[in-house]
């Protein structure tokens, strides 16, 4: 049975169509649609609920150390009040999840997990602890909100906010609540995500809801999420980040530091080239070229698949991200219900904020 975020019923109020995602009831979308959040994100400011996510202390004597050995980022170099973003891997360079480390002390870090991974990732955390580190998740205490858009600090207005993205501060005064906000999302535009009590989550998003509406706060549910992610290009697990793929195929080196002593699955990394690499494309006919969809050559040869793909609301495109073959040259196609389509290759973000 799907649980409920503390947020459930704020979603039905507001016309929320509810399904299961990473075990959690959460709306797709809400009666404006898809399409309207999407571009009051891009527009003006957006509102999820992301309290499925999942939070882990990591904390004590050797946490860091523990940290640059379980995940491919380096954190020996992280000053206080900084998120970093890494990757969590199996020994065969396969992926356990991506996260967002946030650095809270000398030895005491949050990490922030994907719902559906939640209970592997715990798992897997508390199977490499040693020593003096604790690993506990405090996943259903918290409640996460994200506010995302050109006015979400306006939303904010007065409140000791973080300055640059991926940092955060702590006890944050916002409307006579203690919260957690970091500048962080997942959706290509400036914005905060707010951690706090669950117990205040429902005082704390009708409060924002009140405070946003002269600046075109709109509620926004996991379709839009999906589509601003993609158009900004970042991965989501299961698509373009896998437990049987390498992690070296997804481009995201800047979060794997080769030059640390040992990682779990820096070996792995290291001793097999991957054959693939992630890329954008544009189609060239109508239709959405969904994920799994084959991706073909000119000779008919299968040379990758698509990991994700839309119709991108900003550019009014179907745009898709794919896994291809490093070998492949040429024209690209796919196929769509029996019909092969063209693909136009392109470098990736297909959206950047200015």
């Amino acid at each position: 049975m799907s649980q409920k975020t503390p947020l459930y019923n704020e979603h039905l109020e507001a016309g929320g169509v509810m399904v299961d995602f990473g075990g959690y009831e959460l709306p797709v979308r809400y009666l404006n649609g898809i399409i309207a959040e999407h571009t009051a994100v891009r527009e003006a400011a957006g509102i999820f609920d992301v309290s499925h996510m999942g939070e882990v202390i990591v904390e004590g004597a050797g946490a860091t150390e523990y940290l640059e050995t379980l995940l491919t980022n380096r954190f020996s170099d992280m000053a206080f009040g900084k998120v970093r973003y890494s990757l969590m891997l199996y020994p065969d360079g396969g992926t356990v999840d991506d996260v967002l480390v946030y650095r809270r002390g000398e030895e005491k870090y949050l990490v922030v997990v994907n719902a559906s991974n939640r209970i592997k990732d715990v798992e897997w955390m508390k199977e490499h602890a040693s020593g003096s580190v604790k690993v506990e998740d405090i996943s259903d205490s918290v409640a996460l909100i994200a506010l995302q858009g050109r006015n979400a600090e306006k939303i904010l207005g007065g409140a000791d906010l973080p300055e640059k993205y991926y940092t955060f501060k702590e006890n944050v005064s916002l409307f006579g609540m203690n919260a957690m906000v970091s500048r962080t999302g997942y959706t290509g535009e400036d914005g905060f995500e707010i951690a706090l009590p669950a117990e205040n989550a429902v005082k704390m998003w009708k409060n924002l809801m009140t405070a946003g509406k002269e600046y075109g706060l709109c509620p926004a549910g996991l379709g839009a999420r999906d589509t601003l992610r993609l158009e900004a290009a970042m991965p989501l697990y299961g698509h373009e980040l896998r437990s049987d793929r390498l992690a070296s195929e997804a481009g995201l080196d800047f979060a794997i530091k080769y030059g640390k002593t040992d990682f779990v699955g820096k070996k792995a990394l290291q001793e097999s080239e991957p054959a693939y690499h992630r890329t954008g494309a544009f189609l060239s006919d109508k239709g959405i070229a969904r994920e799994g969809a084959p991706l073909f050559d000119e000779n008919g040869e299968e040379v990758g698949e698509v990991t994700s793909g839309t119709m991108s609301p900003t550019l009014g495109r179907a745009i898709a991200m794919l896994r291809l073959k490093n070998s492949a040259s040429g024209a690209i196609f796919t196929q769509i219900r029996g019909k092969t389509v063209g693909l136009e290759l392109t470098a990736l973000p297909f959206y950047k904020r200015k």
